[in-house]
């Protein structure tokens, strides 16, 4: 078991290097008339319909107000016990899915693991790999939104490279035996496209949420290799998809956005917000 706290790696970088400068950009995020444009109420539902939610991890400037949208949501609802977080291996840093057990810190402050659940998730090929997480962001980048919405949160990181549907299908097979009966929200963290003309991107990433909003995992995994669409997070997607397959949920767009509306650029990323939540919501189309 670990003992120090993962420090952050892109503080100043993807958002704000001190507390207070990042808790006005997480609000800046939620303002934005590309995201929800009010902060959280402070008062919440004594119920929880949110089972899951696909969210962005590019800068807050470009990927932020779109995070932004599902944390909102998730804001108002009744907090969960634990928050397991799919992220990506960009760095390719990783022997394969890795957990890790130590808490880790943003300048909110630290982010504790739930050790009960990392410890469910504790299955080959899953393995504790502090190392594969260390200049990784796109599970980092979702907890100021963690901090800022929820009292407390407990979480665990789960890093997914790429990899066979098969391979990730038994990554699946773990991840809903550990999170069967227990109040957990999941996240897969995911880029749409990348570096393509909005219009591209805006083609490209209708096909891949067409299959989310259809709960397709296999869909999914087949269209974006298919198509070649650059999804970043097509495996941690993947894996959420197919865990969830099984339970009662439906799937809601919040909204589609690229990188081109916060900074003119030719070549643009695609973000998308979704939830899976076991109350039907209509779908949003991507505009």
């Amino acid at each position: 078991m670990g003992s120090e706290p993962r420090p952050p790696a892109v503080a100043g970088q993807f958002y704000a290097a001190t507390g207070a400068a990042l808790a006005h950009q997480v609000e800046e995020c939620f303002l934005s008339a590309r995201g929800p444009e009010s902060l959280p109420l402070r008062h919440r539902s004594a119920t929880r319909g949110i089972r899951a939610a696909v969210v962005p991890h590019a800068g807050y400037e470009y990927s932020g107000p779109i995070a932004a949208l599902a944390y909102a949501e998730i804001a108002v609802q009744r907090p969960p016990e634990s928050v397991l977080v799919l992220g990506v291996d960009h760095h390719g840093a990783g022997r394969g899915p890795a957990l890790s057990d130590v808490a880790w810190t943003t300048p909110l402050g630290p982010t504790a693991i739930d050790t009960d659940l990392r410890r469910a998730l504790t299955r080959a090929p899953l393995e504790i790999d502090e190392p594969a997480h260390a200049l990784e962001h796109s599970i980092e980048v979702q907890l100021p939104f963690l901090e800022y919405v929820l009292p407390r949160p407990r979480f665990v990181p789960l890093q997914v490279p790429y990899d066979s549907f098969a391979a990730l299908e038994q990554v699946a097979l773990i991840v809903r035996e550990a999170v069967r009966g227990r109040d957990t929200l999941l996240l897969a963290s995911t880029d749409l496209s990348h570096y393509v003309s909005p219009a591209t991107a805006k083609r490209l990433d209708r096909l891949a949420i067409e299959c989310i909003l259809a709960r397709d995992a296999r869909g999914l995994y087949e269209t974006v290799a298919t198509n070649r669409i650059s999804m970043c997070g097509i495996a941690p997607t993947t894996v959420l998809l197919a865990a969830l397959a099984e339970e009662p949920l439906s799937a809601r767009l919040l909204g589609w956005g690229h990188s081109g509306e916060a900074r003119p650029m030719e070549d643009v990323v695609g973000y998308a917000a979704l939830l899976l939540e076991t109350s039907p919501g209509a779908s949003s189309p991507v505009k």
